[in-house]
């Protein structure tokens, strides 16, 4: 990729456009910092997937770009150094489509799904932490859709087409699958093309999710009999263990954070209007609604915004931290007391240009990283680098 001079653009909030002065005060340069990764394909487009900080304190970053030779995204990976400087980035082959978080860790290593354009067979990446690939493993599942970490292994979240079902499955970090369930998501086209058009991103971006509960039941995010849902199994039985039920594909789970036994902190969506709701006590082994969670109402938020959950200590306080994307597209985060859940104070990022959330995560030195999208002149999709200390933090919330 050939990459222009001024390739980072570095705004520093309220203030005029400068370069970051690492030998000015390191520390501070460390801590907080806005950055926008720019480049002179003005017809290409870059967004981020997911982010996660490496052991050098630099942030490894895994995005997908736009394609000519596909409907599908291509895939992208970026390395950014502590303080938020461009180190190097890499094209992947146009092959390795549909790139999905989160990005997952093991033995020193970092992993992510992804897709092949012809074939549509899942593929498990792995990268060291510089962003070079180092093994590609054929998976031979079809459309990956969500990941997450389970211990020293990993579970996948994927689409069969073919059997049209909703696919949650445990693999080894060398791409063994452990164990696998696939449930149906019903018969019929209509309930496939919101899924097909999520893929090729023509169409609206579900939350798909997969995890583990403190209570050992497994549970997705995703398509299950007609309706986007919350589902629980054992990856045994043939039928779930319980069911959140959405309202088709207009309302259901934006994102879920398991806390204690038999509670969450999520947000919900329902035709538009998105909801907080930092304790839910939700039972796995039932059958209920999204709509029965009462959950705070946030109109601020855009229509079926994206979500993201994090747990935070700031000083002598834990926090339940959700990130999400203004109407006026700034990236708000809202911060509730883990002990009293009580909301605790919002902080907006973002200015001139619009930003759109992607990703978040806590970091080495307590603070926060923020990875999400913005648009250079308003038109040309770029991604962006939040870092907020967390004395900034604590200012914001009592």
């Amino acid at each position: 990729m050939q990459l222009s001079l001024n390739h980072i653009l570095f705004i520093v909030a309220a203030f005029a456009f400068t370069r970051c002065a690492n030998d000015s005060d390191p520390a501070a340069d460390k801590s907080n910092f806005t950055r926008i990764f720019d480049n002179n394909q003005f017809n290409a487009s870059y967004y981020p997937v997911d982010m996660v900080q490496t052991p050098d304190g630099g942030y490894l970053i895994l995005g997908g770009r736009s394609l000519t030779s596909s409907s599908f995204s291509g895939t992208y990976i970026m390395k950014a150094d502590p303080f938020g400087n461009f180190v190097s980035a890499q094209e992947v082959d146009e092959n390795l489509v549909d790139p999905v978080g989160n990005i997952l860790v093991a033995n020193g290593k970092y992993y992510f799904f992804c897709m092949t354009a012809v074939g549509l067979q899942t593929q498990m990446i792995e990268l060291d932490a510089m962003g070079a690939i180092t093994n590609q493993i054929d998976i031979g599942a079809s459309y990956p859709a969500a990941a997450s970490q389970e211990g020293n292994n990993f579970l996948l979240l994927s689409y069969d087409n073919t059997n049209k079902l909703s696919v949650v499955s445990k693999l080894s970090p060398d791409g063994n699958i452990i164990q696998s369930r696939g449930y149906t998501i019903g018969a019929g086209s209509d309930v496939e093309a919101p899924i097909i058009a999520h893929f090729v991103r023509s169409g609206r971006q579900f939350p798909f999710q997969v995890g583990k509960n403190p209570d050992g039941q497994y549970f997705f995010n995703g398509f299950y009999n007609y309706t986007f849902s919350l589902v629980f199994t054992d990856l045994a039985a043939g039928n779930p263990l319980g069911v959140v039920q959405g309202q088709q594909n207009n309302g259901g789970m934006s994102a879920i954070l398991p806390l204690d036994r038999g509670t969450y902190s999520v947000a919900t969506f329902n035709f538009g209007d998105n909801y907080l709701l930092p304790s839910a006590t939700i039972n796995g082994s039932n059958v209920s609604s999204a709509t029965d969670l009462p959950g705070n109402s946030f109109p601020e938020l855009v229509t079926n915004a994206k979500v993201k959950i994090v747990l935070m200590t700031l000083g002598t306080k834990n926090y339940i931290l959700y990130g999400s994307t203004t109407k006026s597209k700034q990236i708000a985060l809202y911060a509730y007391d883990k002990t009293s859940f009580k909301f605790s104070g919002s902080k907006y990022l973002g200015f001139s240009n619009p930003f759109e959330i992607a990703s978040m995560t806590s970091t080495a030195d307590g603070g926060l990283a923020i990875c999400g999208t913005t648009y250079v002149a308003g038109r040309f999709p770029r991604i962006c680098l939040f870092k907020i200390s967390s004395t900034t933090l604590q200012g914001s919330f009592n």
